[in-house]
């Protein structure tokens, strides 16, 4: 099959995707969006939105309608880094036999992320950035596609551990999860109040995801959409020759080259989902709110004059 069909096949299996999703999650189409897009990509995603807003749900949903096996790891204080990875145990032959964690699934939902201490963060870290982790010095690789997709409860910071600025920079996307409309909740209570449950039929099998996010890959880009990219990079640098006033005023630090090579990978997919066969700046710029957002560290006076992280990533459009 050409790129070109595949292109095609993919855009028509995307809209029946959206819409067996669309059978149980109600709403919230552009967070759903994406999700999916990191995962198609070969991202992670990081959600951050208040409790009871069907975020494992939203999560278990696309798994099972993607076909890939999924897990829940719930995120405590006194959670230990072998509780995620797993551990070596000693069988009645005496001999030591390694029980695979709850990490060794396609989709793993990181509930609540910043509850737990950094070692036990840091387990993660080997497993999103290498596809692989090493237990008591055997190295185990993990079944790709591998999408992590971590929460983060934005109203509770008392005895939480934020995540550090090079975990959260693993990330592809921070998604902020809002409140669904009246009209959205009215649905999600009439849909979640009887007796009746949808089935989700499986639309994908892993090694189609593998092909699509190599397919992705593969998509060519104009050398004036990189050079975009990477100069919308470069604003959010306070230090640099080309950041605007705004950025010097408001933000500590900037993006590093890691939401250059984001912002192209998620244009590529955003490009395709969309029926086009190479991404232009408006798909560079649809993308950039949420791969930019965790990235820029604003400073205090931003905070008290209440400039937002998606008002000064328009401003470097």
């Amino acid at each position: 099959m050409s790129d070109v069909t595949a292109v095609e096949k993919f855009v028509k299996q995307y809209k029946d995707l959206k819409s067996e999703i669309a059978k149980v999650i109600v709403g919230q189409e552009e967070v759903v969006n994406q999700i999916l897009i990191s995962i198609f990509s070969g991202g992670h995603a990081l959600l951050i939105g208040v409790p009871g807003l069907a975020k494992t749900l939203m999560v278990n949903t696309i798994a099972q309608a993607l076909g890939l096996d999924f897990k829940r790891i719930q995120f405590t204080p006194d959670l230990m880094p072998s509780d995620i990875l797993g551990s070596e145990i000693l069988d009645e032959n005496r001999h030591f036999h390694f029980v695979k964690g709850p990490i060794f699934a396609n989709i793993i939902l990181a509930d609540e992320i910043n509850r737990t201490p950094p070692k036990t963060q840091a387990a993660l870290l080997e497993a999103m950035q290498e596809r692989s982790v090493t237990v008591a010095g055997h190295h185990y690789d993990l079944s790709l596609p591998y999408f992590v997709l971590a929460t983060q409860n934005p109203i509770e910071q008392e005895g939480t551990y934020p995540l550090p600025e090079a975990q959260l920079d693993r990330f592809m996307f921070a998604v902020n999860l809002d409140y669904p409309s009246f009209e959205e909740e009215v649905q999600v209570v009439k849909s979640t109040t009887t007796d009746s449950k949808e089935k989700i039929t499986h639309l994908f099998t892993a090694q189609q995801i593998v092909d699509i996010q190599h397919l992705i890959r593969r998509i060519p880009v104009a050398d004036n959409v990189i050079e975009y990219a990477v100069t919308m990079v470069g604003k959010t640098r306070p230090n640099s020759q080309s950041a605007s006033g705004l950025v010097k005023n408001y933000l500590d630090w900037g993006a590093g080259p890691r939401a250059s090579q984001n912002l192209i990978l998620a244009a590529k997919t955003h490009a395709v989902i969309n029926g086009k066969f190479s991404p232009d700046i408006e798909n560079v710029q649809a993308v950039a709110g949420s791969i930019l957002r965790h990235r820029i560290i604003k400073n205090y006076k931003a905070e008290a004059e209440g400039i937002t992280d998606d008002f000064i990533i328009k401003s470097l459009f």
